[in-house]
């Protein structure tokens, strides 16, 4: 886990800088659905391995959330002025993914397979170590089940090998009042342990507000970073704040330290202060490593927890996010 912070830091902001460029694009051609209550309305682009807004091998398909409307104001948006459904952070909103080269991948051959979860499964290419920048070749998608209500959708997938890993996964989004729920289920159906951390980039995009001067992101505990904040970070108690408004250039990533083992530290809230519009969203597990990154057109406090999933074993985790206004 520490090579893959170490290659997140450095050649991760390589690959996203100059590509944080606002841009009106037309995605209309993608499959996707809408829930709504009184409150929230949402936008969810669905997994499709012909037609999908994302096809590419880095982040979960299911639960890719385009718009988040909520007293007349949005949280989240599309952050590029390019897209390519192969390319590996071409998606938006909420995208949660799972981190680790991949299920089996440190035992495949060149040429054989391994497992990304709400992926499928992936041949393993002829190279030194895994990128998680590259798009690979999917060799099997798995089985996608998808049912909606009007307040809710649920994503269920089946992936089945014979390299002794195989799971269902299950999502549900659910809206409330002020927000909206993301349950989580994973059961084991191989014979192989499934150990993984799961994160959520996040995207945060509120009110369209460039990345800067107007935001804070608080959390229940002292913060800190090893880190350089690049002059655009100001890290200080329980914030982080900008110290200028972000360029189309600009990109900064920190990895964050200051949490404990408390279920409760797992808290991360998001403020456009210009707007007054603000979202909290916390995960019912401890945190396993908790980064910030942000370009000019979003931010993303990213928070990662870890599952260990025995054989016929099934683990489950709810991520709840509460919209507000000032």
């Amino acid at each position: 886990m520490k090579t893959m912070a170490l290659l997140m830091t450095a050649a991760g902001l390589s690959a996203y800088l100059g590509s944080c460029s606002p841009g009106e694009l037309d995605f209309s051609q993608y499959p996707s659905a809408e829930i709504s209550n009184e409150e929230v309305k949402m936008k969810i682009y669905l997994p499709d391995a012909e037609k999908g807004l994302y096809r590419a091998t880095r982040f979960d398909w299911s639960g890719v959330i385009g718009s988040v409307q909520y007293k007349g104001h949005e949280y989240f948006g599309y952050w590029k002025s390019t897209h390519d459904p192969m390319f590996h952070e071409d998606l938006s909103g909420p995208v949660e993914g799972y981190i680790e080269p991949g299920l089996g991948y440190s035992e495949a051959e060149p040429g054989g397979k391994f497992v990304r979860i709400g992926v499928g499964v992936i041949e393993k290419a002829d190279e030194a170590e895994y990128n998680w920048r590259e798009t690979y070749k999917i060799v099997d998608h798995g089985k996608w089940q998808i049912d909606q209500g009007k307040d809710w959708i649920t994503f269920s997938h089946e992936v089945e090998t014979d390299v002794g890993y195989a799971y269902v996964y299950e999502k549900t989004i659910r809206l409330k009042e002020d927000g909206f729920v993301i349950a989580h289920s994973l059961k084991n159906t191989g014979s192989k342990r499934i150990e993984t951390d799961q994160f959520n980039h996040n995207f945060f995009m509120i009110d369209g507000e460039r990345s800067g001067t107007a935001f804070k992101i608080s959390f229940p505990y002292e913060i800190s970073t090893a880190d350089d904040p690049k002059g655009m970070l100001l890290i200080k108690d329980k914030e982080i704040t900008f110290l200028r408004d972000l360029v189309d250039d600009d990109a900064v990533f920190v990895a964050l330290a200051g949490y404990g083992t408390e279920v409760d530290d797992h808290k991360v809230t998001v403020l456009n202060q210009k707007s007054g519009a603000g979202v909290s969203y916390q995960i019912n597990k401890p945190l396993y490593r908790m980064v910030f990154w942000s370009c000019a057109t979003t931010l993303s406090p990213e928070n990662f927890i870890w599952l260990s999933v025995e054989p016929g074993a099934e683990e489950t985790w709810n991520s709840e996010y509460t919209l507000f206004v000032k």
